[in-house]
């Protein structure tokens, strides 16, 4: 029987919040026990946060893959917020900026947080550790080290994938700082 109910993407669930809130107000009213997770960017999710809580969401991924607005411009091309674009080191900054405000709201409500982190070989690899150490300080629960997969067709299809040993040592890295997640 199923346990567990966990919206993520393609794409944010807070992009569009009324079905994702719709989605998890019904599955709670008709499987009151069900578990409850989901995942983010972060962008978007603040308003939603203490309804969240009232619906005994318990698990909540936010992906953080960086915490320099220089490092998040060569991650992020544009951040919307609102129906505005930003650009550059200024979506980036605005990205993070929302993410820690999410992320400190979430933990005052006690829900556990998962931070995932995209390892992109030559953009952020260099950053992990600062990372996580940022997450450590807004008592972030546990940091998932995802290696970039190669896409045709996206800004970073001539990057080489990460390999095992190199997510080793980047999750050893990291692990003074949070638990890592291992597959």
């Amino acid at each position: 029987s199923l346990s567990v109910v966990g919206i993520a993407g393609p794409g944010d669930p807070f992009a569009n919040p009324e079905k994702t809130m719709t989605t998890l107000r019904l599955v709670r009213k008709k499987f009151p026990t069900m578990i409850l997770c989901l995942a983010s960017n972060g962008l978007n999710i603040g308003p939603y946060i203490d309804e969240l809580k009232d619906l005994n969401t318990s698990h909540i991924s936010i992906t953080v893959n960086a915490v320099d607005p220089e490092v998040g411009a060569s991650v992020y091309s544009w951040v919307r917020y609102k129906n505005k674009m930003y650009r550059g080191q200024k979506g980036a900054r605005l990205l993070f900026e929302k993410q820690l405000e999410a992320i400190e709201k979430l933990k005052s409500n006690d829900i556990v947080v998962k931070i995932n982190t995209i390892i992109i070989p030559g953009i952020n690899t260099f950053h992990i550790k600062s990372i996580a150490k940022k997450m450590s300080e807004l008592k972030a629960d546990i940091l998932n080290c995802i290696p970039y997969s190669q896409n045709k067709g996206t800004p970073f299809a001539e990057i080489k994938e990460p390999d095992k040993d190199w997510l080793k040592k980047i999750q050893a890295e990291a692990l003074p700082f949070l638990p890592q997640m291992k597959h």
